[in-house]
């Protein structure tokens, strides 16, 4: 068995892909439009996993954007999506300076929650061993729900 791809609905597809690949650096590698079922699907894949992703579109995550209107709600019924990154006081930092809250900082070095546009949880993990801990985020509480 081999896992694939994590499927998210998303409301605004280029708010979503602003979120995934510019902010967290996510890579399109392929996009389905269907107008008989009115669905664009997008399937983003980690750069460290991108040679892997393209030639067996696992793992990936993909973005199912339907034309018509629908509100989507309970974006944490399946948990969270968690990405490994080289520095996350770096990355957070950025978010946070893109308008992003940062729900549970990375107090410890090692781990911090934030919300995509559509309200789903992405759990960022320190690749190695857990950065020392520091200010800003030693002090900061969490906000909201993750």
């Amino acid at each position: 068995m081999n896992f694939l791809h994590t499927m998210v609905r998303v409301k605004d597809l280029d708010a979503s892909l602003k979120f995934y690949c510019d902010l967290l650096g996510l890579v399109e590698i392929k996009r389905k439009e269907s107008e008989k079922g009115r669905f664009t699907l997008v399937f983003l894949a980690a750069p460290g996993q991108l040679e892997q992703a393209k030639e067996t579109f696992s793992p990936t995550i993909e973005l199912t954007y339907n034309w018509d209107t629908e509100d989507y709600t309970g974006g944490r019924n399946f948990g969270h999506l968690a990405f490994a990154v080289d520095d996350i006081y770096a990355l957070c930092e950025k978010i946070q300076q893109a308008g992003v809250t940062i729900n549970r900082p990375p107090r410890c070095g090692h781990m911090a929650f934030i919300q995509s546009p559509d309200g789903i949880s992405i759990e960022l993990l320190q690749k190695d061993e857990p950065l020392p801990p520091q200010e800003p985020w030693l002090s900061m509480p969490n906000t909201g729900s993750w």
